[in-house]
């Protein structure tokens, strides 16, 4: 028997386990510690940026981030429709409205004239727009320039980079762009922590906001003293450990989900109907492949090969389902081309885990070069 292949699994060697080990030796276990501190300040690093504050996961920093820009009931945030769902239920979180915006056919992100519509429509209407809150979708870093241009001036940018840690656009890293970005840790991210995530930002006193709201807004005195209702949101030191364990290895785990890429662009450079999407991106961090499908001109859905593959226990899954498509925000205010209807329709996340050994690499391909043949 095979064993299962999965679309993302976690990463980890033996570097990971002396790191934690060490945290655990030291008596650091729970909730803070020296290694967290050293945690956020090399993601800082990474990032770009001045500050960083390790949080329980990548929806709780975009929680903070929103929080400390004050956004709140009454107001709207601009949201990309085609994400996953903790972007948009940070949003609620707040109280204020998510109202969703297309897709860039190009690489899915979120589209810079449909936010510049909608916050114009807005305006007229007397809304006010909190934020935007564009999305690095599958590590291709996202036109933060034109989207912070678009939703005019006044409106703050916060980076949904959750997807995208060690991606970069034009030389700049993922994380750095806006008032605020959001990092997650979760476990079949880029690196992980098992769970957990991280706020960075150039702001101090927006990082200082985001640490006392993190640490259930404790006062700094003797007895327990609240003056805001805060958030059990602060990350372990001993996942941090971990965290600083699996930073260490980041650029080549990076490198061998951009290996797959390549083999995947090679794979279906003559299957007619297919491309990559955000193909020729050089600074994505290629955490997940994803395959779109013309059926018209291949001949063949992305159901059907991912129904090929599940027959061979090999995971794959489809792009996310927009949210204005989501019961729960179906209601919500929405501004849209048709672009994510059609890459939820047409696309495929294909296996791109960097821990997957060279005998899964070879089922993966070879499968899908079968499958292929057949529809020749």
């Amino acid at each position: 028997m095979n064993a299962r292949i999965h679309l993302s699994a976690p990463d980890v060697s033996g570097v990971e386990e002396r790191y934690l080990v060490n945290a655990l030796r030291s008596g650091w276990v729970a909730p803070v510690g020296p290694d967290l501190e050293e945690f956020e300040r090399e993601i800082a690093r990474r990032c770009g940026t001045a500050h960083a504050v390790g949080v329980s996961s990548g929806t709780a920093a975009l929680h903070l981030a929103l929080l400390a820009l004050g956004v709140g009931p009454g107001q709207a945030v601009l949201v990309p429709t085609l994400t996953f769902a903790a972007t948009a239920n940070a949003v609620a979180y707040t109280g204020a409205e998510p109202v969703f915006v297309d897709s860039l056919a190009g690489d899915g992100n979120v589209d810079p004239d449909q936010v510049a519509r909608a916050a114009a429509d807005l305006r007229r209407e007397g809304r006010t727009v909190g934020a935007v809150l564009p999305v690095d979708l599958f590590g291709a870093v996202a036109d933060h320039e034109a989207v912070a241009a678009a939703a005019g001036p006044g409106v703050p940018l916060v980076e949904d980079a959750a997807e995208a840690l060690g991606a970069t656009r034009d030389g700049r890293p993922a994380g750095s762009f806006g008032r605020a970005a959001a990092l997650s840790f979760n476990g079949n991210k880029i690196m992980t922590t098992s769970g957990g995530g991280m706020l960075v930002t150039d702001d101090r006193a927006l990082a200082a906001r985001a640490r006392h709201l993190a640490t259930q807004a404790r006062e700094p005195v003797a007895h327990y003293e609240h003056r805001d209702v805060g958030y059990n949101y602060r990350l372990s030191n001993l996942l941090a450990a971990l965290g600083r364990g699996q930073l260490s290895r980041l650029d080549e785990m990076i490198a061998r989900r951009r290996q797959l890429r390549e083999r995947y662009l090679r794979l279906f450079a003559a299957a007619e109907g297919t491309r990559v999407l955000g193909e020729g991106d050089p600074g994505a961090n290629c955490w997940l492949t994803t395959l779109v499908v013309e059926p018209g001109r291949a001949g063949w859905e992305a159901a059907d090969l991912g129904a090929w593959l599940a027959a061979r226990d090999i995971e794959t899954r489809p792009i996310w389902k927009p949210m204005h498509l989501q019961p729960v925000y179906r209601d919500r205010r929405a501004w849209l081309t048709g672009v994510a209807d059609r890459l939820f329709a047409s696309g495929l996340n294909l296996p791109s885990g960097s821990g997957m050994r060279e005998d899964a690499r070879r089922r993966v391909f070879d499968a899908v070069a079968e499958f292929l043949d057949q529809r020749r």
